[in-house]
């Protein structure tokens, strides 16, 4: 199954972790590759979005609308949490502005998702309004500036590792400086919301990707992770037909392809 369905995985394409590509355990390689799982969760997200948008039936639409606001609010809190915290904290700690460029790329995201954010609440009180082509369009307009700056962003803080002012390895301050992002990633997850953003998250990460490397990650008890998406998930409970995997994490055909055949299930 590993990414082969081009229905989850196009029109982005999945970027693979530092981790898995280069075997390094240094704790930028590994911060790059859970920023790179958090990307990959949007990535899928997006992809869902893309491919199912044409094939919505009406009674669908306004859950559909939810599942791609959801998306927004996810995308949006990701990129103020790295500016507010993550950038912030990282040029403290190495005494240099190491994101400086990543600002521009940040807002070459938000113009195309202000203009979605813009066109789904038009829609809400209508959701049979709701145009695939429009919605394609905004994705469009999203796509390239979307995939540039993940794949740059990954790249930068893996590259870190080799910079002058990164603590040394075991060290205390290495200990304390991978607490704080440690604790920075949860909060960016959890903060947002956790009856929406951390229920999509979860059922848009693929836990058999790259072998599985990452199927127990984020880090947290087996009965929490069941009750984020069995319990917290039934409050927008329709919505998560739409996502690319189930409760389990495991990948799925998209619902409103499956529905053209009459297998479509729900989470």
């Amino acid at each position: 199954m590993a990414n082969a369905a081009p229905w989850r995985d196009e029109p982005l394409k999945l970027l693979p972790t530092p981790a898995y590509q280069t075997k390094k355990t240094d704790m930028w390689t590994e911060g790059a590759s859970h920023m790179c799982n958090v990307h990959n969760a949007l990535f899928r997200g997006f992809n869902s979005i893309y491919q199912q948008a044409p094939n919505v039936v009406d009674q669908d639409k306004a859950a559909f609308i939810g599942y791609c606001q959801t998306w927004v609010k996810f995308l949006h809190s990701h990129t103020e949490h790295e500016e507010t915290g993550m950038f912030v904290m990282a040029e403290e700690l190495l005494q240099e502005k190491v994101f400086a460029d990543m600002h521009e790329g940040h807002e070459a995201i938000l113009g195309p998702l202000r203009d979605m954010e813009t066109y789904l609440t038009s829609v809400t009180a209508t959701p049979l309004a709701l145009s695939a082509q429009r919605l394609l369009a905004i994705l469009d307009a999203l796509h390239g500036p979307l995939e540039s700056h993940f794949n740059d962003e990954v790249a930068r803080i893996a590259s870190l590792a080799a910079h002058p002012g990164s603590p040394a390895a075991g060290s205390a301050e290495e200990r304390a400086a991978v607490a704080w992002f440690e604790k920075w990633g949860q909060k960016s997850l959890m903060e947002p919301g956790v009856a929406d953003v951390l229920v999509f998250f979860l059922l848009n990460m693929d836990r058999a990707h790259e072998d599985g490397r990452w199927r127990d990650w984020p880090p947290m008890p087996a009965p929490v992770r069941w009750a984020m998406v069995n319990i917290a998930g039934q409050w927008h409970r329709s919505w998560w037909k739409f996502a690319s995997c189930d409760a389990t994490g495991q990948r799925r055909e998209l619902y409103a392809q499956a529905t053209l055949s009459g297998k479509a299930k729900s989470i």
